[in-house]
């Protein structure tokens, strides 16, 4: 309430009992124990009276709790924060701050959300937080063992796992917990997770684990995994330009650094690792006549083929 009353000339006790979700009762008994404790809580009478403080009090910033000092830094991602279940906290930590601040500045809260925003999942995607989340997110801040049943991609089966989740990160919208398990670090998503058991028991986190830099690492490692064949095909200058955009751009730059010089149309003949023949067809169709496909014969004939009905649809 005293923060609260920092940050306002002054506030009725609706706005109150709203804001700290109590009854007017209740802000009255409590602006009553505050003036009690020599907090100086003035009480305006009427219609349009209400609660301010007197003679410039200003209390330090105290009080700040771990997880809420924790969720301060994470304030430029409201989305996370309340998936997370750390929504409390990081508006409790907002408000404490913000009531220590210099009056010239306390609007730099505001002023900072009306010029920034994060919207994390991609494009054409339905964001879905994952129900198993707040009790991962619980582990990671507390460095608590979790006991998991984990679903396998591909229709493997489930798997039980004993870890030690030692961050979270979320990626395009999806949520991945980067866990040791026995001496190895592995990422699992967290949607695939059917269910989760937070022991009491906690782990020594690993003060030399990189969550950034692991994550880049595997993140790599996964998108190179998936290139298992390539392809070969001649590129024109327009159709160089727009390859990073539709195929791996790691893999893209290096198939560009090994190419030979352009033939005498300026087109040039790269080869490309690429997921499948299948995955390959839908990536460069999308460059229509600025590629032509060399090798394999068969990715070959399903581009003449697909030019064939362009032309017949287009006729």
């Amino acid at each position: 309430m005293v923060l609260l009353l920092q940050s306002r000339p002054a506030m009725t006790a609706a706005e109150l009992a709203r804001e700290l979700e109590v009854s007017e009762r209740t802000v009255t008994r409590d602006a009553q124990a505050l003036s009690e404790a020599g907090v100086p809580v003035y009480a305006d009478r009427g219609r349009a009276g209400g609660y301010r403080l007197v003679g410039g009090y200003r209390t330090r910033l105290t009080g700040l709790a771990r997880d809420e000092a924790e969720a301060l830094f994470l304030s430029g991602l409201p989305s996370a924060l309340r998936e997370m279940g750390l929504e409390d906290a990081a508006s409790a930590a907002r408000l404490k701050v913000s009531a220590a601040l210099l009056p010239s500045l306390r609007d730099a809260s505001e002023s900072a959300g009306r010029r920034f925003h994060l919207d994390a999942p991609g494009w054409y995607q339905e964001p879905v937080t994952p129900e198993l989340l707040p009790a991962v997110a619980e582990a990671v801040w507390d460095d608590r063992i979790v006991r998991a049943h984990y679903r396998r991609g591909g229709g493997d089966g489930e798997v039980e796992r004993e870890m030690a989740p030692h961050g979270l990160v979320l990626k395009a919208g999806v949520w991945y917990v980067c866990a040791r398990v026995g001496d190895d670090f592995r990422v699992y998503r967290i949607d695939r997770f059917s269910a989760v058991t937070v022991s009491g028991e906690r782990f020594e986190r690993d003060e030399r684990f990189d969550l950034p830099g692991f994550w880049e690492e595997r993140a790599a490692q996964f998108a190179r995994s998936l290139l298992r064949t390539v392809v070969t095909v001649r590129v024109s200058p327009e159709g160089v330009r727009r390859l990073p955009h539709v195929m791996d751009r790691s893999a893209v730059r290096e198939a560009l650094e090994a190419a030979g010089p352009p033939d005498a149309e300026g087109w040039l003949t790269v080869t490309l690792p690429v997921e499948s023949d299948e995955v390959a067809h839908s990536q460069l169709l999308s460059l229509g006549p600025e590629s032509e496909v060399l090798e394999p014969a068969a990715l070959r004939g399903r581009f003449a083929a697909a030019a064939e009905r362009l032309r017949e649809l287009y006729r």
